[in-house]
């Protein structure tokens, strides 16, 4: 099972690249960021034609998530975070896919910083961990997949000063990201890529793409039960470099096949105990 996160900064400008990429890559699940799109102009008869079933939070102009499944049909869960109904910016969707729980999130930005914006980035960020401890607590499949606007060490940026001051690589954003996967989350991609950068954004500004000048900001992260099943991950760079592309490139993992239930437990169960 294939699952990718990719922020397609705007889904109807980037539609040809997102489809040539779906047709190439063929992932089985893709979490997708900044739409820009409100919720009735999201092109759905574009994605079903490629194979693919959606549900989304569309939001003109910013934010936006969506999940999509490859010959299947997302179990809508939710469409916000928990722990703050007034807050109504599209940021997260969660449903059920092939028996996996999938969380799509685009995580504030927070810049600039110090601020209301950086404080709304960790706020939101309490609230995430609050939820992912629940999914922890009762041993569940859960993918946490999408840009998380944060680069969590060094390793995760190209050799600079120049964001220094930026709410991506703070202490506090850092030492947040930390707590989560600290809760038991595997990060995917640096579980199995310990050395190397894997960036996943490449600014449009000072020719970063063409110097390689990249952070690592969209993260898959798995579930103690999943974790297990995880086979490969990689970060799909060429996406990047095509004429119109997002300033993101895709992140993806592939799950072996779960092992099923054990002798024993389908002994249990058919005795009824």
């Amino acid at each position: 099972m294939k699952i990718a996160t990719f922020n397609i900064n705007n889904v109807r400008r980037r539609l040809p690249n997102l489809l040539r990429w779906l047709h190439a890559a063929k992932p089985d699940v893709v979490c997708l960021q900044e739409l820009k799109s409100a919720q009735d102009e999201f092109p759905i008869d574009e994605i079903e034609k490629a194979g693919y079933g959606a549900v989304w939070q569309g939001q003109k102009t910013w934010n936006g998530v969506a999940i999509l499944a490859r010959k299947a049909e997302p179990v809508l869960i939710r469409t916000a975070l928990p722990g703050a109904p007034a807050d109504k910016e599209a940021r997260y969707i969660e449903a059920a896919v092939r028996g996996i729980v999938i969380g799509c999130l685009y995580l504030p930005n927070g810049n600039p910083q110090p601020g209301p914006k950086f404080d709304y980035k960790l706020a939101w960020f309490k609230r995430l961990h609050k939820h992912a401890a629940k999914f922890i607590k009762d041993d569940l499949p859960v993918v946490l997949a999408g840009d998380y606007n944060v680069a969590p060490t060094p390793l995760d940026i190209y050799p600079t000063k120049s964001w220094d001051k930026d709410a991506l690589i703070q202490p506090k954003s850092r030492a947040a990201y930390k707590a989560l996967v600290d809760q038991g989350w595997c990060d995917a991609i640096r579980k199995l890529h310990p050395s190397q950068p894997m960036f996943t954004f490449w600014d449009y500004k000072r020719n970063r793409w063409p110097r390689d000048a990249g952070l690592r900001l969209d993260h898959l992260l798995l579930s103690p039960q999943l974790a297990p099943r995880l086979a490969k991950a990689g970060v799909d760079r060429a996406i990047r470099g095509e004429d119109g592309a997002s300033d993101h490139a895709p992140a993806w993992i592939v799950l072996k096949r779960s092992a099923g239930p054990s002798r024993s437990s389908k002994r249990t169960n058919k005795n009824g105990a």
